[in-house]
């Protein structure tokens, strides 16, 4: 730990803000001569007589694109090129590649990077690090480790992580935030002491060593510990941290139940008074007793835009969410880890006073089991065991036995302590009206939320949610074509540019002459998401072709083994 912080740069945030100002300067420079230098040789690719969408919003029209190298070089109509490979893409849409801004992939695109659910949904960059992510490991949290092939990987820093990324490589690009949960345990270990101010700047120097590894900004997952342990005032600090290397709050908010208002005021203000940008993670009206409220949110972020504020959100386009049976455990039994947990969970003074606060709740704290009514149909099994797919109601009528009087918080209990005390769980907790009011804002872009799976191997696993399979294809095909909530031009703005610009990805998210050619080509009249809760193992349809840097990743559906992606450091 020691060694790190004593590597930590202590340059002037004024000198951060002229590096960056001049790498921007250089970038679109070498575009430019790339050009320049490229213009006599044949093109790579031709992309001819699509209807584009060029990611900015705008309507869309017939024309070429044109692919050197890595670039796109020329746009426009009826274009002769001498080019090594065409692609017809007449009767389809040819849009820049879709950037998921919250994406779960960090240790499954070491295991197979060729994140086959996020290429043939369109993916072709994805935003990692929500909350906890590949580093640091170090201090009082172990490094991390992970067996591929039976080569045993560990890294420590973010700096590490990404280089590990880089040799395992993957088909799409990988970007990331730096985690909360990371900076804190590293400091904190497990415990849930409040920190000393020497431990506070601790965290400081962790958390600006990340950025200077390329992170793009803080990611707090403050519903959970150990972020949930940071007060507002903690936050407040790291965003001031982040600001000189132009980093962004990404939140996960403290509550999006019956605390949801409060919550979206805590995020508004570390932006506000930090002066950095927010982007609200998957913002939600998770509470039946609060549903339809969505407008009073909106409400809160128009009013902070208006004072100055940058806040901004995303969405995944299903009702339900995915997290842990766990999460019904009240914080504090929590302590210690996992271990621990399952002790108190066996202790009976511990156990009657942990059912007492699900059952009743506790201020402050969001409760999976209330904010679904305490309806046990409303939880589905998505872990790796023999209740897979079914509602948790179904679980408990099972492990009852016949026991009408059974008590059912005994049971979820007892079954939480015969899985190791985690039990992945799908919560059926906000409704389509609140999430297509915040769809229709024009700040509020979409992301996952999920990982990069396959349909077969080893990233087979469990029952995991169907965004982790469909969330862009449902967009288009449910929400664009189906419904008319948005239009096509507006969808492809939210998964694009608008993503782009929120995390400060360049030359990236719009189809321009010198852009990097991240290109998805779908079918806008067949696509659709397949996957299903009780049966989501199933690619989507209509998404044709997608290249990543200048490469073809996929054809006619088809994923072609090519790894081109490439880590993008802020």
């Amino acid at each position: 730990m020691v060694d790190l912080l004593a590597a930590i740069s202590n340059e002037s945030d004024r000198s951060k803000s002229i590096m960056f100002r001049i790498t921007a300067i250089l970038s679109s420079f070498l575009i430019l001569t790339a050009g320049i230098l490229l213009a006599n040789e044949p093109a790579d690719l031709h992309i001819k007589n699509g209807k584009i969408i060029d990611g900015s919003g705008n309507p869309w029209f017939f024309g070429d694109v044109v692919i050197q190298k890595d670039r796109i070089t020329q746009i426009g109509k009826n274009l002769t090129v001498d080019a090594k490979q065409t692609i017809d893409a007449k009767g389809l849409v040819v849009a820049p590649g879709f950037i998921d801004i919250h994406s779960h992939s960090d240790t499954k695109l070491i295991q197979d990077g060729h994140a086959q659910s996020k290429i043939r949904q369109g993916v072709t960059t994805e935003i990692l690090g929500e909350g906890t992510s590949g580093g640091p490991n170090v201090g009082n949290k172990p490094p991390a480790r992970l067996t591929v092939n039976g080569k045993v990987l560990q890294w420590r820093t973010l700096g590490d992580y990404f280089n590990v990324l880089e040799q395992s490589k993957m088909s799409t690009n990988v970007a990331s935030y730096v985690g909360i949960g990371n900076i804190w345990e590293s400091v904190m270990g497990k415990t849930y002491a409040r920190p000393s101010e020497g431990q506070l700047k601790q965290m400081e120097q962790l958390l600006a060593q990340a950025m200077e590894d390329g992170a793009l900004g803080l990611s707090s997952q403050v519903m959970f510990p150990p972020g949930s342990l940071a007060t507002t005032g903690d936050l407040v600090r790291f965003g001031k941290v982040i600001k000189p290397y132009g980093g962004i709050y990404s939140s996960h908010i403290r509550n999006e139940g019956l605390g949801v208002f409060d919550a979206v005021r805590e995020a508004i203000k570390v932006g506000e008074d930090a002066g950095i940008p927010v982007d609200i993670i998957h913002i939600k009206i998770a509470d039946q007793q609060f549903w339809g409220r969505m407008n009073e949110v909106i409400a809160l972020i128009e009013s902070a835009r208006k004072r100055g504020v940058n806040v901004q959100a995303n969405v995944y386009p299903y009702t339900r969410g995915n997290n842990n049976l766990m999460s019904i455990i009240p914080p504090w039994a929590h302590e210690g880890g996992k271990a621990e947990m399952i002790r108190r969970l066996k202790t009976s003074a511990d156990r009657n006073q942990i059912k007492h606060d699900i059952e009743n709740g506790i201020d402050g704290w969001y409760n999976h089991y209330t904010a679904v009514g305490k309806d046990w149909s409303r939880m589905l099994v998505a872990a790796e065991n023999q209740y897979r797919g079914m509602t948790m109601d179904r679980v408990l009528a099972i492990l009852s036995d016949g026991d009408e009087d059974a008590d059912k918080l005994d049971l979820m209990i007892d079954f939480l302590i015969d899985q190791g005390g985690s039990v992945a769980t799908v919560f059926a907790h906000h409704t389509d009206r609140d999430m297509t009011l915040a769809l229709k804002q024009p700040w509020c872009s979409v992301g996952s939320d999920g990982s990069a799976y396959a349909i077969e191997g080893p990233l087979r696993k469990g029952n995991p949610h169907p965004r982790n399979f469909g969330t862009f294809p449902r967009l288009l095909g449910r929400y664009v074509r189906e419904e008319q909530v948005i239009t096509l031009e507006d969808a492809i703005r939210k998964i694009t540019s608008l993503n782009a610009a929120k995390v400060g990805l360049q030359h990236r998210g719009m189809l321009r002459e010198g852009n990097y050619a991240d290109i998805t080509i779908f079918d806008e009249t067949t696509v659709i998401d397949t996957a299903l809760f009780t049966d989501p193992f199933h690619y989507p349809i209509g998404i044709e072709y997608v290249i990543v840097n200048g490469t073809l990743v996929l054809k006619r559906g088809d994923h072609l083994g090519t790894m081109p992606g490439r880590v993008l450091r802020k």
